[in-house]
C-alpha cells in the first residue's frame, strides 16, 4: 500500500506545492483523495498514472480539493478510458459533479457513478471498507478511513520446510493451496501464523479541531491531517475551519495512531519545518508532507 502526495498546497497553489490532492495505491485499485486543481499534471511528475485511478474521495467543494475533476475527466476519456469511474463526496456531491461532467464539449467515453455519503456511513468495496466523519468546515465537509480487511498470517518456511515442502511447492503452498507431500497432505494454515488487522489510512481534509475525527481516526496506522497554520495563529484558523500543526498533533495522540503526516499549508509557510516542529512536540512521529512524496505504508 502506498500514498503518493500530489499536493499539498492550502487554499490555492503557490510555487512550491499544487493544491490539495492524494493518490492511494492499496494493491487492487488506485483511490483518489481529493482533486485540486493542478492533478492530473502532478501525475505526470509521480510514480502514478491518473488512468489507474477508480474511484475519487472528495471531502467538500471548495475550489482547492475538486478544481481539478473537470480536467481529469476529460483527460480520461480523451485516452479512451472504458472502466467505470465512482465519484464519493458529501451530500451535495450530485448536483456539483454533474454540472462537472457538463463542462465543456467533449465525449465522456466512461461511466461515472456519483455517491452522496453523509457523516457516519461506510462503503464495502475492493478489498477494503470506507467509514466517513463530519469534519469541522464551513461547508459541507467529510472525514474518510480506509481499513483493508484481515490479512494472512506470516508464511512460515522454516515450518514449511520441517513438513517436507520443496522447490516449487513453497510458492503454491504461500498462494493458498494445499501440497501433497507423500501420504499426507500439508494445508497452507498448517504454516501460517495467526490472522493480521489490515492497514488504515483516515484523511481529515479541511476541518477545525474535530472529535468526530479524531473518534473516526482511533488506532489508525496513519493518520493524514490538514495542517494550516502555525500555533500562533491557531484561534484565526479554526474561525475558518482548519488546524494549527500542533492541534493535528493533539488529535493523533489522543488517537492512539502509529503515524501522522501532516499537509494542507497555508502559502505563508516557504518550508514545512516550523509546522513539523510544532506537532512533533507534542506526538513524535509526525511528518510533515511535501508534493510528490511517496510513502510505503507498511503491514504492522
Amino acid at each position: 500500500m502506498q500514498l503518493t502526495f500530489l499536493g499539498t498546497a492550502g487554499s490555492w497553489p503557490t510555487k512550491e506545492r499544487s493544491a490539495s490532492a492524494i493518490a492511494l495505491d492499496t494493491e487492487r485499485e488506485l483511490v483518489l483523495l481529493d482533486c485540486g486543481e493542478g492533478t492530473q499534471r502532478q501525475f505526470f511528475h509521480s510514480s502514478q498514472s491518473f488512468m489507474r485511478v477508480r474511484r475519487v474521495f472528495l471531502t467538500h467543494f471548495h475550489g482547492d480539493h475538486f478544481l481539478g475533476l473537470p480536467g481529469l475527466i476529460q483527460s480520461m476519456s480523451l485516452n479512451h478510458r472504458t472502466e467505470p469511474l465512482d465519484i464519493y463526496g458529501p451530500p451535495d456531491s450530485r448536483e456539483i459533479v454533474e454540472r462537472v461532467l457538463q463542462l465543456g464539449y467533449f465525449t465522456l467515453r466512461f461511466p461515472v457513478t456519483i455517491h452522496p455519503l453523509a457523516g457516519g456511513q461506510s462503503v464495502d468495496l475492493n478489498g477494503y471498507t470506507v467509514r466517513t466523519s463530519t469534519a469541522e468546515h464551513p461547508v459541507p465537509a467529510l472525514a474518510y478511513r480506509l481499513d483493508e480487511g484481515p490479512k494472512r498470517g506470516r508464511f512460515d518456511g522454516e515450518r514449511a520446510r520441517a513438513l517436507g515442502i520443496r522447490g516449487a511447492d513453497f510458492a503454491r503452498l504461500e498462494a493458498g493451496e494445499s501440497v501433497r507431500v507423500g501420504n499426507a497432505v500439508v494445508h497452507p494454515g498448517d504454516v501460517q501464523g495467526p490472522t493480521r488487522e489490515g492497514r488504515s489510512v483516515v484523511y481529515s481534509g479541511d476541518s477545525a479541531p474535530s472529535d468526530a475525527i479524531r473518534k473516526l481516526a482511533e488506532r489508525a496506522t496513519l493518520l493524514i491531517h490538514e495542517a494550516t497554520a502555525a500555533q500562533d495563529l491557531e484561534r484565526e484558523a479554526n474561525q475558518w475551519g482548519h488546524s494549527s500543526a500542533r492541534q493535528a498533533a493533539e488529535l493523533a495522540r489522543a488517537a492512539g495512531v502509529q503515524s501522522l503526516f501532516l499537509t494542507h499549508f497555508s502559502s505563508r509557510y516557504k518550508e514545512t519545518s516550523l509546522l513539523e516542529g510544532e506537532a512533533r512536540v507534542v506526538f513524535e512521529a509526525s511528518h510533515a508532507a511535501r508534493d510528490l512524496l511517496d510513502h510505503t505504508i507498511r503491514q504492522p
